[in-house]
């Protein structure tokens, strides 16, 4: 094993809590060779955090007004955590102090079961406590049918603004959430992201494959995030990225 790998796996022996980052997208195609990853630990927390250096980038605050930040995140593993900890970290990583727009997918549920208001509440308790401390502008959900989408609009505090539908599932919006959706001035979007966008096993595989050696079947993906930039006036796409946060299945 060579030291590259020794030294990555020395480091994540040590860590309880893994961040990835891909850094903007649009600029792996810029790189003329593959990108390294540049670890850093943070001896306190416990952290290991490996990022796409080149591909990292900030929005300029001069442009701020100009931009639409928008996010998506998922939870893989059940945390109350994963929505704080998730908004902070794209607000670090994207160099601003508020996201405009956070649409939340929970996690799957065990033995097909469908997700209930029981299940969503934690996670939008937490999305309208970002919205009053001005973290997020607004909050949205992803793949809710009429009826859960109307319990939560008639619980929550700070009302769902959007809801994304996945065609690949549907064909077309059905009527009766599209008509609850214009009474309540709730926007929905498509979208194409898997039903599960990274498995636990499939992550650890990943990890088997880029540390080897390491206790791989020892961690567990907690949430991912997904980001995007946008400029208002042109609607052109300036960043996009993921951040994943995995934790040592001890420390969860």
């Amino acid at each position: 094993m060579g030291t590259d790998s020794t030294a990555a796996r020395t480091l994540l022996d040590k860590a309880d809590t893994l961040i990835l980052q891909t850094g903007n997208l649009l600029n792996w195609g810029c790189l003329k060779k593959k990108c390294p990853t540049t670890p850093s630990e943070e001896d306190i927390s416990q952290t290991l955090e490996c990022t796409v250096s080149q591909a990292m980038e900030t929005i300029n605050l001069d442009e701020r007004e100009e931009m639409k930040v928008s996010v998506k995140l998922f939870i893989v593993s059940p945390s109350l955590s994963s929505v704080t900890e998730a908004i902070d970290m794209a607000c670090s990583t994207l160099g601003v102090a508020q996201i405009d727009s956070v649409i939340i997918a929970p996690p799957p549920l065990e033995d097909g079961r469908s997700v209930s208001l029981e299940n969503l509440q934690p996670y939008w308790e937490e999305l309208e406590r970002l919205v009053r401390d001005a973290k997020v502008v607004s909050i949205g959900t992803s793949d809710l049918d009429k009826a859960l989408l109307e319990q939560l609009y008639l619980w929550s505090q700070v009302k769902p603004a959007s809801n994304q539908v996945n065609l690949a599932s549907c064909c077309i919006m059905p009527p009766d959430l599209t008509e609850f959706a214009k009474q309540f001035d709730i926007q929905l979007l498509t979208h194409n992201d898997p039903k599960e966008l990274l498995s636990e096993e499939d992550f650890q595989e990943a990890l088997k494959e880029s540390v080897p050696e390491c206790h791989f079947n020892a961690w567990s993906p907690i949430w991912i995030l997904k980001y995007s930039v946008i400029v208002k006036t042109r609607g052109i796409i300036k960043l996009k990225g993921y951040i994943l946060q995995a934790k040592r299945k001890g420390s969860l």
